[in-house]
């Protein structure tokens, strides 16, 4: 068990962690998410004793670790850490990454840490990369291994400092398949991360960070579908969709079009839909809302429901109501006539966001058959 006692990490010019109190308990895998800036990691760091607390106690098991009486070698031995970076020695094969912490550290013989290093090589799939060296291995690889070379020390508790910020999008998910494996084996493990749904699927605590604390803790069904606190609630509503309010000047169709393919590949959409709801906002915002009104208030949002495969755009807009089937756009109307679109034309009863006009259009997806 890991307690935290009234934490405080203070740097030259910002104090990131003001007040930390928590328990960790055996077997807990816990999510740390956040907006940036929030010392997330420096939580973790701090946790290892690679960043000094100001004040403040961390126990580990009964010890107080940053006591000047604790060997923190020992404590390190028992509590591994996965960087965002790989930190593997680029003049050694993946096989001596793996052996050389057993053999320095832990005393292990030659052979018995080679076959611990292929057993746990054969449990992350790349015991026939044990003879490659790192610069060999793509990025994914080179992280499974570092994943691999922790294991090798049969740590208690695992350290995971955002261990896919520094991949490709094609190799996220071989190392949270690893991290997912890991966390059905009742090691203690803390992941900060960015990648939500990894959060969420991983883990069975959240901390969201804000404030310089703890600022909610709570399963991730409750922190990702009924936040309690209002920077919570911001920060969850802001990752489930995009929102823009917009007016002529600050109207960007480009930086929409950016977000938006950024948003799809988060959540696996097809490049046949996401180009659907561009057109849409392209045909309904900037050749007919900006036009009708000299100040037009608009709101567009795009949210997506991976439970019901479906993607929506609704558009909040002030002012004269426009009829959507007046359009000029052949194809834009060829769109919202597909069977894969459905459209909702409403004036509010009451008026949303100042907006007392609202249009809705659900993207399903359609098997070519």
């Amino acid at each position: 068990m890991i307690e935290l006692k009234h934490l405080r990490k203070e740097f030259e010019d910002t104090t990131p962690l003001k007040d930390v109190n928590l328990t960790i308990n055996d077997g807990d895998v816990i999510a740390v998410i956040g907006p940036s800036g929030t010392g997330k990691s420096t939580l973790l760091r701090c946790i290892n004793l690679l960043e000094e607390p100001t004040s403040g106690e961390i126990i580990v098991n009964g010890e107080v670790i940053n006591s000047k009486d604790c060997d923190i070698n020992e404590v390190r031995k028992k509590m591994g850490m996965v960087f965002q970076s790989f930190n593997l020695f680029g003049h050694l094969t993946v096989i001596e990454n793996i052996m050389n912490p057993q053999i320095t550290l832990l005393g292990k013989g030659r052979q018995e840490s080679y076959d611990k290093a292929m057993d746990l090589l054969h449990k992350v799939g790349l015991a026939s990369k044990a003879l490659n060296y790192p610069d060999e291995l793509s990025g994914g690889q080179q992280q499974r291994i570092a994943i691999a070379r922790t294991l090798a020390m049969d740590p208690d508790i695992i350290l995971f400092d955002e261990p896919t910020s520094a991949l490709d999008p094609s190799m996220i998910g071989e190392v949270q398949s690893v991290i997912g494996m890991l966390a059905k084996t009742g090691r203690t493990m803390v992941i900060v991360t960015h990648e939500m749904d990894f959060a969420r699927k991983i883990s069975n605590r959240v901390l969201f960070l804000d404030e310089g604390g703890i600022y909610e803790d709570g399963s991730p069904k409750q922190i990702f579908e009924h936040p309690q606190k209002p920077k919570t609630q911001t920060f969850i509503n802001r990752l489930s969709s995009l929102e823009y309010a917009m007016n002529y000047e600050d109207f960007d169709i480009e930086q929409v079009a950016e977000d938006l393919q950024s948003y799809a590949e988060k959540h696996l959409i097809e490049s046949e839909r996401t180009s659907k709801v561009q057109l849409a906002v392209e045909g309904i915002v900037m050749n007919n809302l900006l036009e009708m009104d000299i100040e037009p208030k608009i709101i567009v949002r795009i949210v997506y429901s991976e439970k019901k495969d479906l993607l929506t755009l609704t558009i909040l807009y002030s002012g004269q109501h426009w009829d959507i089937n007046s359009s000029s756009n052949i194809l834009f109307l060829s769109l919202l006539k597909e069977p894969t679109t459905e459209v909702m034309d409403e004036r509010l009863e009451i008026p949303e966001d100042g907006c007392n006009n609202k249009i809705v259009i659900n993207f399903k997806w359609q098997e070519v058959e």
